[in-house]
């Protein structure tokens, strides 16, 4: 088994506002996803969620879906991605989850997958295609392997946060807007309200992704919530500069941290 310090998703919102970062595997390639993780801890992100490819990713925009198309057409595979964990899991001293979608976990095995996933390091899975109603065959699973299967909310009623919140671990995944993921000009939704009734229901961190596009909208929403997630503004830095991404995703990475540590 790879040797890794241990790690709980929780502990990324221990010290201060945590900040979230998202990243497809293997575009363009694995070896250049290496250096942007190894960029990513170095300049202060506290969790990543790593995006294993797939051919229809519904809850992206198109940043992201064409991130999956590039991995996909450059060959990595479940596999492929398990193994970089393998490789690089012990440079990693964060947490890091899964995002993917059920197909992916199904089409693997989801007892093999998860296994798996326990044993190259990972702390945990968000399946954002999987409703609240259908998490147990996932969930259970999760937690015959101690890996938290992460909720996500939307702006939706009341009730529903309510009844979502009390089950949720690790973190909950506070979507900012509906539709799909990328760096929006506005966010309007009433962010400090969703995560009040969050933790009306249980003392678990919020974090809130979905539209947030760099240092003043990431601090912005940090201080309604206990950090953020950014997915699109880092996925387009990596299409536009290919393999000399991971410089220029460090300095978009710090930039962040030092908003948010003027919270």
């Amino acid at each position: 088994m790879t040797q890794f310090t241990e790690h709980s998703v929780k502990e990324a919102f221990e010290k201060h506002k945590a900040f979230v970062a998202f990243v497809t595997c293997g575009d363009p390639d694995l070896e250049t996803t290496k250096e942007v993780l190894r960029e990513l801890v170095k300049n202060g992100v506290d969790l990543i969620e790593l995006g294993i490819p797939f051919s229809d990713p519904t809850a992206e925009g198109v940043v992201i879906q064409e991130a999956n198309n590039r991995a996909l057409e450059g060959g990595v595979t479940t596999d492929s991605v398990f193994e970089m964990i393998r490789e690089i899991r012990s440079e990693l001293p964060i947490p890091m989850v899964f995002m993917t979608y059920a197909n992916v976990v199904f089409s693997y095995g989801t007892d093999r997958f998860l296994k798996t996933a326990k044993e190259v390091g990972m702390n945990g899975i968000i399946l954002p295609d999987v409703p609240f109603e259908e998490k147990e065959e996932f969930k259970t699973t999760c937690d015959s392997y101690g890996l938290d299967f992460i909720s996500l909310i939307a702006p939706t009623s009341h009730d529903r946060i309510r009844m979502i919140a009390k089950e949720a671990e690790g973190f909950v995944y506070c979507v900012s807007s509906l539709g799909v993921t990328g760096v929006r000009s506005n966010i309007t939704t009433d962010i400090s309200s969703m995560v009040q009734l969050v933790k009306s229901e249980n003392n678990i961190p919020v974090a809130v992704g979905f539209g947030i596009s760099g240092p003043d909208s990431a601090k912005a929403m940090a201080l309604q919530s206990d950090g953020i997630i950014i997915g699109s503004a880092i996925i387009r830095i990596i299409a536009k500069e290919g393999k000399n991404a991971p410089k220029a995703v460090g300095e978009f990475a710090r930039s962040v941290r030092e908003a948010l540590n003027t919270i």
